[in-house]
């Protein structure tokens, strides 16, 4: 009989497809259309890291990320443009709680072209979808760099929950105390925050 203390959380490398784009697992093949996309400043400026100083360099983030995902620790994506096939950016599961059936939906960027379209409200329909309805989730948590504005909104107009701010949280990459700011979903909102991502999506 199936409890919920029984229930387990184990997300692996999986592919989600929508109609815009198609999360799949990441790895070396993406590299070209990463490091082409992902060598904007700007992208980069409230993310752990600086953009990619060269092709190598976007490679050895990839194999960092592929080390992670192997050991459990994260499971990494690559965001494909459908129509053109294209890697336009990255996502992945982070803090993975299995446990508690618990995670955190973060290191998200897209290459400039593909910002404030329909395509993060797509990744996180994706994923939440998976997490909630896949996993048993009970909990899924976003975080972002206090100073940006712009996230911030993203995330509330999608549904989730403000609950405070983490002070001096990280080091940025850049030298700067990072505040992170914390939002959730939990398992009894995700009917309403799902209805409202598909009411998004049909803009």
């Amino acid at each position: 009989m199936t409890t919920e203390l029984t229930r387990k959380l184990d997300p692996q490398p999986v592919t989600l497809t929508g109609s815009l784009v198609r999360l799949e697992p990441l790895g070396l093949e993406h590299a070209d259309d990463l490091y082409e996309v992902g060598a904007d400043d700007s992208i980069w400026r409230y993310l752990p890291r600086p953009a990619f100083a060269n092709y190598e360099d976007a490679e050895e983030w990839i194999r960092q990320s592929m080390a992670e995902t192997s050991r459990g620790e994260r499971v990494a994506f690559a965001v494909v443009h459908q129509e053109s096939g294209k890697a336009i950016g990255s996502t992945a599961y982070l803090d993975i709680d299995r446990g508690h059936r618990a995670l955190e939906i973060g290191m998200t960027w897209y290459g400039t072209a593909w910002q404030r379209t329909g395509v993060n409200t797509e990744c996180k329909y994706l994923l939440m979808g998976h997490a909630f309805e896949e996993q048993s989730a009970r909990r899924v948590s976003l975080k972002t760099d206090s100073r940006n504005e712009r996230s911030r909104r993203a995330i509330l107009r999608i549904g989730a929950v403000e609950e405070g701010t983490w002070r001096n949280h990280r080091i940025a990459w850049d030298g700067v105390d990072r505040h992170s700011v914390y939002f959730s979903v939990i398992d009894s909102e995700w009917p309403d925050v799902k209805r409202r991502l598909e009411g998004f999506m049909r803009r």
